[in-house]
């Protein structure tokens, strides 16, 4: 009884702090969105230095409460995990995620989490990551369930070769992320890919006749292209995305927003070169099971390690996703 009170209070928690960070978006939306239709009015906007001072005492403000929630929640972690004796007879079990993620690999994996999770002889997991991302929304979905998992168990991240773009969205749902020094980690960004293949259909003389109950109904659809204010939805869209993979990176790796944005440009590091940011420390699988050993207190633990489904990923239709471009090319249906 007393381990489910704590988890509904970690739930708590969490909900808290995403309800902070949804306001100070909201309060930063506003703001632009006034300031453009003043704008558009041929108002002339003016802000004095004492306005200034209030919106950035409002910002740290924030901050200040955001801060205080993850020291909370990290503090009912550790008492729904429990106590481990050194000389427990311990297992700890690693889950792989392994190539493109799409819908299928949710299921996998997230039949897996869940099993983990009810599994009282497993008391810590490394999550074991050579993905270069995937889709948005199977993306988002797993992430969630190991954050489940992580208020439960010790968690620790490791990829020794890829955890870019959703894969290091998921990476960052850990407690501790460990690579491989030429592990490529990063690429936080979101891609959107939309198929136009209106005038292949018209050299090929193939003509579409489409019914719809609404105009945006066939948005996306191939066998047009995008209108403007169709390309301005979508734009929003993937802003709406990033701004939560951005929201992710910093809760994960504790970083405040300025920072995390600096790395918010898309590109993939070494891992090298981002520790202490992006990830924790450089080592190989078996570092990553000692660091795991030590967050539970043993010195030794028996491993367990979980199958990877392989899926015959691949992109067919217009599709928002957490993925390198350079994979994405190689995905797209021929």
């Amino acid at each position: 009884m007393e381990r489910e009170i704590w988890k509904y209070l970690s739930f708590i928690l969490t909900l808290l702090l995403a309800l902070a960070t949804v306001a100070g978006v909201l309060l930063y939306t506003q703001n632009t969105e006034l300031q453009r239709a003043l704008q558009e009015r041929n108002f002339t906007v003016v802000y004095n230095e004492t306005v200034k001072e209030v919106e950035s005492n409002a910002t740290l403000a924030l901050q200040a409460k955001i801060e205080e929630l993850q020291r909370e929640i990290e503090y009912l972690k550790s008492q729904v995990r429990g106590n481990v004796s050194e000389e427990a007879n311990v297992t700890v079990a690693i889950l792989p995620v392994v190539g493109p993620i799409d819908e299928t690999t949710a299921l996998d994996v997230i039949s897996k989490i869940r099993e983990i999770r009810k599994n009282d002889t497993i008391n810590g997991v490394v999550l074991w990551i050579e993905s270069p991302g995937g889709y948005v929304g199977p993306v988002i979905t797993i992430y969630k369930e190991l954050k489940k998992l992580s208020y439960e168990k010790p968690t620790v991240a490791y990829t020794g070769g890829m955890a870019a773009s959703g894969g290091y969205f998921l990476a960052c749902a850990a407690d501790k992320i460990i690579a491989d020094p030429l592990a490529e980690v990063g690429s936080i960004g979101v891609l959107y890919v939309h198929y136009n293949l209106e005038q292949n259909y018209a050299q090929n003389g193939i003509k579409v006749n489409v019914f719809k109950t609404g105009k945006y109904k066939d948005m996306g659809a191939e066998w047009r292209d995008l209108t403007d204010e169709e390309r301005e939805m979508i734009k929003r869209t993937i802003d709406t995305y990033f701004e939560y993979f951005l929201q992710v990176v910093s809760e994960g790796r504790k970083l405040d927003m300025n920072t995390t944005k600096k790395y918010g440009n898309g590109r993939v590091w070494f891992a090298s070169d981002v520790k202490g940011t992006l990830i924790d420390d450089t080592g190989d699988i078996d570092y990553a099971i000692k660091i795991l050993e030590g967050i539970i207190g043993v010195k030794s633990a028996n491993v367990v390690l979980y199958d990877a489904q392989k899926t015959e990923f691949g992109i067919y239709e217009s599709s928002s996703l957490y993925m390198p471009p350079n994979y994405i090319a190689s995905y797209i249906r021929r």
